[in-house]
């Protein structure tokens, strides 16, 4: 079918055209936000703007990776592109050198304000959404490893497994799977370091923005059981994972047989139309037949029980998630392997299988981690210090966070608001390279009249309708 062979090529002299066809609608993004004057208002890095203000800088490394851009360097393509400039209107934007320099200027108070700045106006994004939007805020916590080839970057060092880079911490908004703080540390810092301030803060973010219950999660070590008293005469719901330590163990282990109740996990996905069989497990047929250790999970069952930790005046409500295991090698059933794992929370009315599922979905907040740091790439670490890598990734996960506020903006209503919310959320839940060929790289040319910039899309995709959509709606204010 492919026999196209009198191929030329030529270059055009009067339609001007560009691949990030969408980057126009991520400025008209920025501008109804009001980002531009948050980050303006709110960051002082220069003394006097000649010619670039912050937001120039800050927008200019979003808009690289938006416009498919993989590092810094990659600025100099946008710069050198006069299509490119046009439809910023820009007479040029900052090098990659500049840029660098940019990101080297940010002390701890600057970066604060800036993460304020852009917190400040999804506050205003936030508000646009329906009352049921502000039912219950999910605030996940973890920590990542940002690993790094280079020898002279400064906080950086070596991490429990050997990895040389830093260690950033995420607080992120589960329902939206918005980055809300990103902090870098050195490499070799706890993973819970610092986050019972962020989750303070984001506690206060989410509270001002209206939402009527907030909760807290996050893994093992981010129990934080000298702030939980704290956060429970706040009316903060929190689900932490607890360390199996011998006491709690000694405790599951003790309870009565009628303290269990077995655990029936959901479906996965609900089959729209006939079952299919399952195809042949080819790994566990490999694993079976060269007698290799093999773990096969029997069953699950959740009991409770109360538990007060030391530091804490109050006791707390432990839910234990036993599993059966089946330890076997080749075809042969070696024995039964009973594992533990806790869960700590102050909600004293869930069912404890729900508590479980509840703290299970936290793991979403592990794809986040991975669009930030193979999507985006915000945790490339393209500059030399500490807080200029840390201002790095704040300016680059703003270019998921844009993703995000496109998708919350999408209007919905009238005949069609069944559809519409379909498609807000598969655009926020879309991955991030799926975004970009969706919505910023596609191809369009460029008109500038006296009054107008014209994008006058080349091609089609399936999300076309979506893109014309939100390009209406963002022109007009946005309303709460």
């Amino acid at each position: 079918m492919l026999t196209a062979s009198n191929i030329h090529y030529d270059v055009s002299t009067r339609t001007r055209g560009l691949i990030a066809g969408g980057i126009g609608l991520m400025q008209l993004l920025a501008q109804q936000t009001g980002l531009v004057d948050a980050v303006d208002r709110d960051v002082r890095i220069f003394k006097r703007h000649l010619p670039y203000h912050e937001s120039d800088h800050v927008l200019g490394i979003a808009y690289n990776i938006l416009s498919g851009g993989t590092r810094l360097q990659d600025i100099e393509q946008r710069r050198q592109d006069e299509v490119y400039l046009d439809a910023l209107g820009a007479q040029r934007i900052p090098d990659p050198t500049t840029a660098g320099d940019f990101c080297r200027r940010f002390d701890e108070a600057r970066l604060e304000a800036l993460q304020t700045a852009i917190n400040v106006t999804r506050v205003g994004v936030w508000q646009t959404q329906p009352t049921s939007f502000f039912e219950e805020a999910f605030i996940d916590a973890d920590g990542t490893l940002a690993a790094t080839t280079g020898a002279c970057k400064e906080g950086m060092d070596i991490a429990y497994d050997g990895t040389w880079g830093y260690h950033p911490l995420l607080v992120s908004l589960a329902n939206t799977a918005e980055p809300l703080y990103v902090v870098n540390r050195s490499g070799n810092r706890p993973s819970s370091e610092g986050a019972a301030v962020r989750f303070d803060q984001a506690l206060a973010l989410c509270r001002d923005a209206g939402f009527r219950r907030v909760t807290f999660r996050g893994d093992t070590d981010f129990t934080q059981t000298g702030h939980l008293d704290r956060w429970d005469a706040a009316g903060v719901r929190f689900v932490f994972g607890s360390d199996a330590r011998a006491n709690v163990v000694a405790i599951a282990d003790a309870l009565a047989v009628e303290a269990w109740t077995p655990l029936q996990r959901p479906a996965r996905h609900t089959v729209q139309t006939t079952p299919r069989a399952r195809p042949t497990n080819v790994k566990e047929t490999v694993v079976v037949e060269r007698g290799f250790k093999n773990l096969r999970l029997e069953a699950e069952a959740v009991a409770e029980f109360p538990y007060q930790p030391t530091v804490c005046a109050t006791p707390y409500r432990l839910v234990v998630l036993r599993k059966n295991i089946s330890v076997e090698k080749g075809d042969q059933r070696l024995f039964d392997e009973i594992r533990y794992f806790f869960y700590l929370t102050n909600d004293r009315t869930t069912a404890p299988a729900d508590i479980v599922f509840l703290a299970n979905d936290r793991c979403n907040q592990e794809n986040l981690i991975d669009q930030l740091k193979h999507g985006v790439r915000a945790m490339a670490l393209p500059v030399d210090t500490l807080l200029s890598n840390g201002a790095y990734m704040v300016m680059a996960a703003l270019a998921w966070t844009l993703k995000a506020w496109f998708a919350l903006l999408l209007p919905v209503s009238g005949r069609w608001a069944t559809r519409h919310t379909a498609e807000k959320q598969a655009v926020l839940r879309m991955e991030f390279k799926a975004f970009l060929h969706a919505f910023v790289l596609v191809p369009a040319q460029l008109v500038r009249t006296s009054r107008r910039i014209v994008f006058r899309l080349l091609a089609w995709n399936p999300w076309q309708a979506v893109l014309l959509r939100g390009a209406d709606h963002l022109r007009g204010p946005l309303r709460c």
